[in-house]
């Protein structure tokens, strides 16, 4: 139980071998240490993971987990996370999810579910008030995710797999609604578990703190939210789709293979071109008050439309302009369980092995009237989509091409090409799930597609990603959407680019680094909040715990540091934190010198600023965050970590 309000004070516990469940110990100590979601689940699976652990053994863990505002009423709070042993880059992953299943958790009375173990058979796992209980799910494998869904009905919160996660995809999701659990492969540890749903039903509700003042602070939120030129504008306007123009206008539209930052064909796969000939209604997460969602007509059935990732990485960067098209893969990748980031990276990859003379795995670039094939053949690992299946890095490191294969630790890079954004290129290294812009702190976002800090520099590009990386974190794992954190950016920094001020603080942006540095490194830093950061009030309010920008920060850095040793612990080596040659040698201008990812230049200022040493937490940095691990555990993990192999 707990004295803190908010949480439901209960974690869940399921073993699938033995088929039983029973209580987590999870006391106030860690929950005021990790806050909830993707943090709570690094230190679970922290403490938990051998150097010997890989993505498929029985006692790797599936850590779902949601935040203490998840449930209370907040804007934009319906998310959950789910993090394990990623079998695409055999580290940590986190998914997030804005699927009704979090809230559904805590109606049923717990604030986080554990499974371990494997089923012999496929199951469902069915979740309420003191209630566990196990059913086969013979009559659901094989199904779509829609299909499994649609027999699971008569519970709120469901999580599901496809065929993808049932053949063990290496990049399977996790489906929740429409809503999806999207990388890192965990719909893969899913099926490898033979765990092909799981549900959740009840009644209770999480106390509050102080309703009255998270009342009235909603009502501020929410203003906020609907009235800022990003979140309150374009999102609903045109979604992440509408992000499109922006990024061919500055040079960061992943072009054939990311060979490119530019397409000339972008306009008919852009949020205008969805806003204005197929979107038939916004739709929202539930508690969401942006609504970016794009809901469109795809065979006379309306389905959820293709975000910017799916546009971008299956349009330009496979030289297709066919809006069409990617409306009917997108809907057709989320029936058979497949992220579409790491899905689109490969057959992009694949292409260009095709064009290059490598090995031709029947797909080319421009050319797509079987790529619907080519997904089935992937989910059911049929012929040349069993490699496919498999992702860029493997196919790499089989047929050649590791110097084009745009992955970051195993994981495909989203539809942001960096070399005209390089703050965003040092996220995506250092990014502890691998190429997740998300996860790199969304640097992107001041690089040209909300602010227009100079791009190209890499000055001040290290401490803005550190302050963004932990904050999102902690954002994240308070159950908010992150998409809330863009109005954290003052609005007339977007909606007035020619304000003297806007301009004067954007020519000032690279060089705060030193200021930025204090506030993100040190864990006692002056007990500050400001009014643009009303995730942590909200947390005050709903918990009674001690919130403000400085726990933000705190919270966020015990994440990405426990991630990161607990990455090294499972074999991650000191030199990880690479691109592809192509974005860090390859000039996208061969006019412009800077058009090429610093990325050793920014790693040292960023290895200094988070107290690592070579891309490793030192002791020192382990302790002053209060991350427990054994000196032992520690010292073998930096060992060899630093051998060759």
């Amino acid at each position: 139980m707990t004295n803190f309000k908010g949480y439901m004070g209960k974690v869940l516990f399921v073993d699938l071998t033995k088929q039983t469940f029973s209580d987590f110990p999870w006391t106030d100590e860690d929950r005021q240490r990790t806050l909830g979601g993707k943090i709570m689940a690094a230190d679970i699976l922290l403490h938990h993971i051998t150097p010997e652990m890989k993505a498929f053994d029985e006692d790797n863990w599936l850590v779902v987990t949601t935040g203490p505002l998840t449930g209370t009423g907040c804007p934009n709070t319906s998310r959950f996370n789910i993090s394990t042993i990623s079998p695409l880059t055999n580290i940590i992953t986190s998914s997030n999810c804005g699927g009704d299943f979090g809230l559904s958790l805590k109606r049923a009375g717990y604030d986080a579910v554990i499974f371990s173990g494997k089923s012999e058979n496929p199951i469902t796992v069915h979740i309420e008030e003191d209630e566990v209980t196990f059913e086969s799910a013979d009559e659901l494998w094989g199904l779509t995710t829609g299909e499994a869904q649609e027999k699971l009905l008569d519970y709120p919160g469901r999580l599901v797999i496809g065929p993808a996660g049932e053949n063990k995809v290496l990049y399977a999701c996790v489906f929740s609604n429409e809503r999806t659990a999207g990388r890192g492969g965990v719909g893969a540890v899913f099926g490898d578990k033979k765990l092909k749903a799981v549900t959740a039903r009840g009644t209770k509700l999480p106390e509050l703190q102080n309703e009255e003042k998270l009342r009235d602070l909603n009502i501020k939120w929410t203003k906020v939210l609907q009235t800022h030129p990003l979140t309150g504008r374009q999102l609903p306007k045109l979604g992440t789709a509408g992000l499109i123009a922006p990024m061919q206008a500055h040079s960061i539209l992943a072009t054939k293979n990311f060979s490119a930052g530019r397409y000339d064909g972008f306009e008919k796969v852009s949020g205008e071109e969805l806003a204005e000939n197929h979107l038939v209604s916004n739709g929202a997460c539930t508690t969401c008050v942006i609504r970016c969602a794009r809901r469109v007509n795809v065979d006379g059935k309306v389905v959820k439309g293709p975000e910017l990732e799916t546009l971008g990485l299956l349009g330009p960067n496979i030289l297709n302009d066919d809006m069409e098209k990617i409306l009917k893969w997108n809907y057709e990748l989320d029936e058979l369980g497949m992220d579409a980031i790491s899905c689109a990276g490969s057959v992009a990859f694949a292409m260009e092995l095709a064009e290059k003379g490598v090995h031709d795995f029947g797909i080319h670039f421009g050319e797509t009237d079987n790529i619907s094939k080519m997904f089935e053949d992937i989910a059911y690992r049929r012929g040349e989509g069993a490699e496919l299946a498999d992702g860029s890095k493997r196919m790499s490191e089989k047929f050649g091409g590791k110097e084009y294969a745009i992955h970051a630790k195993g994981m495909e890079l989203a539809a942001y090409e960096p070399r005209h954004a390089v703050g965003q290129g040092l996220g995506y290294a250092t990014s502890n799930r691998g190429g997740c812009h998300l996860n790199a702190g969304y640097m992107v976002v001041v690089e040209g597609l909300g602010l227009d800090v100079d791009s190209l520099t890499p000055h001040g590009k290290a401490a803005l990603a550190i302050m963004f990386q932990n904050l999102m974190e902690s954002v994240s794992a308070a159950g908010s959407c992150l998409f809330t954190s863009y109005a954290v950016l003052p609005g007339f920094l977007i909606g007035k680019p020619n304000m003297l001020l806007t301009k004067i603080i954007l020519a000032a942006f690279p060089y705060v680094g030193p200021v930025v540095n204090l506030l993100s490194h040190f864990t006692k830093v002056p007990q500050i909040n400001i009014p643009l950061l009303p995730h942590a009030i909200a947390v005050k309010h709903a918990t009674g715990m001690k919130s403000n920008m400085a726990s933000f920060l705190t919270w966020g850095a015990y994440g990405w540091n426990a991630e990161r040793i607990g990455n090294v612990i499972l074999g991650q080596k000191a030199g990880a934190d690479k691109l592809p040659k192509r974005l860090t040698e390859e000039l996208q201008d061969p006019n412009n010198p800077k058009t090429k990812v610093p990325l050793e230049t920014m790693k040292k200022v960023f290895y200094r600023a988070r107290g690592w040493k070579d891309g490793i937490p030192t002791w020192h940095r382990l302790k002053t965050l209060g991350i427990k691990i054994d000196k032992a555990v520690y010292d073998a993990a930096v060992t060899a970590a630093k051998m060759i192999d």
